[in-house]
């Protein structure tokens, strides 16, 4: 797959008005519509021409308009029942404050986006380029890890965990998927230099799936009980071959995880973590939704071990699909996890680690909620069920002491935190740290996700587990 200049950046209906629209009580609603436009919409806005910079405008271009808003979003904005989208004004070289919008009536605002709809599409946007009902949990979440690591925050406000983070510089964010079209957001994102170019607008070197998880992303923001695309269900799962997945088990996973699964392929001397023992997991038990997102996505999105591959563009999701049909019928896991080579290892006190100090500023962090029984049910729940990409008791156990289901699978194993004697020794910002970021060349996975109150209450939780 090829690199794709990207960005997602920020052009919106902006906002700047010099009068009141007038209300017009007479001709069709088009005529209306073209008379508010001609009146008042052009004193600000071109409705046709040439993208051209922000710094040569006086508001954000229309020339699209009926490609990019959703119409009830536009009809709140028209009807002055939306916010500034710009918190510095779309011309922060003049000013740094936000213009204030004139309102129109509800049917004037139908009109003008009938108008739009008929007179103001854009060619170059290619209607389904963007499928909304395929954007999944885990590509909404990994959109949101790429539109910070492509810079995207620099500039544009978006909601994360109830607080406005980012650059108000530029168009807001929030609630986007309230906003705009998804087809022509795509397009948008695809080279931004095409609507508004020499503005400051970022070009990001990203690939195509990147960008369409940074769209998903924003499309899902504002948008409340969002439906989520579950690719397990879909008609490549009702077909998956157990035989097929044998194969491509072979031909693809058994280099790290062994043919048999004992996480002794050739690759394994020089790897570190060790590749995980799959004949140690009873597979059936794993949550399917983190099971796909391991195998499809690779140990790196998901918090684990980068040596993990992403496998969706090698093998397809037919194939994914056959390779967990695979591994849920062949391998079971141990009777006995105390038995199990790392099992044994998991549940002893004090384990060896060489697990990275926190930086001195979170090593020096107390845990700022008092551990109240609340906190501590609260921790329990995220720990036996809520959190996410997978609960902890899956490798740490449910009682904590490491024997999870997946526990003797890993090596090292999961910590035992059971044990009072090396617990006490553990820090609370220690805890924290790893927790948000992981641990490198071990199986614990980053849960950067999780609000930093959830990650506290983990923390009280895993210490009344201590004995």
């Amino acid at each position: 797959m090829g690199r794709r200049e990207v960005l997602i950046g920020g052009a919106v209906i902006a906002l700047v008005g010099l009068m009141s629209f007038p209300r017009l009580l007479f001709g069709s609603d088009q005529s209306r519509a073209k008379e508010i436009i001609q009146q008042t919409c052009v004193q600000c806005h071109r409705l046709e021409g040439q993208p051209d910079s922000r710094f040569n405008l006086k508001a954000p271009d229309l020339i699209w308009a009926g490609s990019k808003y959703k119409r009830a979003w536009l009809i709140q904005w028209l009807t002055g029942k939306e916010g500034p989208l710009y918190a510095k004004g779309y011309r922060w070289d003049l000013t740094e404050v936000p213009s204030k919008h004139p309102m129109i009536t509800e049917s004037e605002a139908n009109a003008i986006a009938d108008y739009f709809a008929e007179h103001n599409k854009d060619s170059r946007v290619k209607v389904g380029a963007f499928d909304l009902s395929k954007v999944t949990k885990f590509e909404a979440a990994f959109g949101g890890m790429a539109y910070k690591a492509h810079a995207c925050l620099g500039c544009h406000v978006i909601e994360e965990n109830g607080k406005l983070i980012g650059g108000p510089q530029s168009a807001s964010l929030v609630a986007a998927g309230q906003r705009y079209d998804q087809d022509w957001l795509f397009r948008f994102g695809q080279n931004p230099q095409d609507f508004t170019p020499h503005s400051g607008e970022f070009l990001a070197d990203a690939t195509e799936p990147q960008l369409r998880a940074v769209i998903g992303f924003l499309m899902v923001q504002g948008v409340k009980d969002f439906t989520y695309y579950e690719p397990w269900t879909s008609q490549e799962f009702e077909m998956a071959s157990v035989d097929r997945g044998k194969v491509i088990y072979k031909e693809y996973c058994s280099q790290c995880h062994g043919v048999t699964g004992k996480g002794d392929g050739p690759a394994v001397s020089g790897l570190n973590p060790k590749p995980a023992i799959h004949a140690n997991i009873p597979f059936e038990k794993l949550p399917t939704e983190y099971l796909y997102n391991v195998i499809n996505h690779g140990g790196a999105t998901m918090g684990k071990s980068p040596n993990m591959p992403y496998w969706n563009l090698t093998i397809g999701q037919q194939g994914v699909a056959d390779v967990m049909a695979y591994l849920k019928a062949t391998f079971k896991g141990v009777p006995d996890m105390a038995a199990a080579p790392s099992g044994g290892h998991g549940g002893a006190c004090v384990q060896p680690r060489k697990t990275t100090n926190a930086p001195d500023e979170f090593l020096a962090k107390t845990n700022p909620f008092p551990a109240s029984a609340g906190a501590i049910q609260a921790g329990k729940t995220l720990y036996l069920k809520t959190a996410q990409p997978v609960a902890c008791a899956m490798c740490h156990g449910e009682q904590g002491d490491g024997k999870g289901i997946m526990g003797a699978a890993l090596v090292p194993p999961p910590r035992n935190f059971t044990c009072g004697s090396m617990m006490k020794d553990i820090p609370d910002g220690q805890l924290f740290w790893i927790i948000k970021n992981g641990s490198p060349e071990t199986w614990m996975m980053s849960f950067l996700g999780l609000p930093d109150e959830q990650v506290w209450q983990l923390i009280h939780y895993v210490r009344s587990l201590a004995k």
